[in-house]
């Protein structure tokens, strides 16, 4: 064999190497777990920006939302499964076509409201016990550089933002802590959400800095979510880091790697 035809071989072993890597890698992506950094503080203390986490697609059944640029020719949802009220779960925006992650709280047929801070489901308040304070560095975060909303601000940089803290569990027994910024928001009051059928309602666990279901789609927020929107639950952090760069190995948060979600 000549070198010229060695040297062709080569390459073509290359291409198709690489090739089948990558579709080994989206089905990986589409059937199983995909890829997730949480970009701000809107789910805070539960997730912090800088995580990064799988999430797992297999929990609801797959939509055309499964794949990437929503191009699976899928007609509502196959292999459903039905979300539980608690879960964390990334879901394609309605009308934005962008990827959120929030708690869902509300399910078809939910009477959800804010009264005065305090979650009402079905005409009940969500019990919820003051739980100490979360304190951050009022510094930068993350790639886009975002500064964390204090209850106590104006806070000077480097200080302690603290946000108070208390523990919320949902009628199935589902526990997490919920933060607070400010008690007279929009947020804090708002009128009564009757969930369609169909449909969910999430909201993060940083009340007062997260726009979710409480803020409707002709106001930038969410409104009611779809289930063929829904792409898959939270489990688990894989990976942490408080700087800009994930290779910026001082600001890794090594206590995170591996954190389990709900525990």
């Amino acid at each position: 064999m000549s070198t010229a035809t060695g040297k062709s071989d080569g390459i073509w072993e290359t291409i198709k190497t690489v090739f089948w890597a990558l579709v080994i890698a989206g089905l990986f992506r589409t059937l199983f777990f995909q890829p997730f950094w949480i970009p701000s503080g809107s789910m805070k203390e539960t997730l912090l920006i800088g995580d990064f986490l799988f999430v797992n697609k297999m929990a609801y059944g797959y939509s055309r939302y499964s794949c990437p640029f929503a191009i699976c020719p899928i007609s509502g949802r196959i292999f459903a499964s039905e979300p539980e009220r608690g879960d964390i779960v990334v879901f394609r925006h309605p009308v934005a076509g962008t990827d959120y992650i929030k708690r869902l709280i509300g399910l078809p047929g939910d009477r959800v409201q804010m009264r005065e801070g305090v979650l009402y489901i079905n005409d009940t308040a969500v019990p919820r016990v003051a739980s100490g304070e979360f304190i951050e560095e009022y510094a930068p975060q993350g790639g886009a550089g975002q500064r964390p909303r204090c209850e106590n601000g104006p806070v000077g940089s480097g200080g302690d933002c603290i946000k108070s803290r208390a523990i919320e569990t949902l009628p199935n027994g589902v526990s997490y802590p919920v933060l607070n910024i400010e008690d007279n928001g929009f947020a804090d009051n708002t009128p009564v959400f009757t969930v369609p059928e169909g449909h969910f309602f999430f909201i993060g666990d940083n009340r007062d800095n997260s726009v979710d279901s409480r803020f409707g789609q002709n106001a930038g927020g969410v409104g009611f979510v779809p289930f063929e929107n829904l792409i898959g639950r939270a489990d688990r952090v894989m990976f942490s880091s408080a700087g800009r760069s994930m290779l910026a190995f001082w600001t890794w948060r090594s206590d995170r790697f591996f954190h389990p979600l709900g525990e």
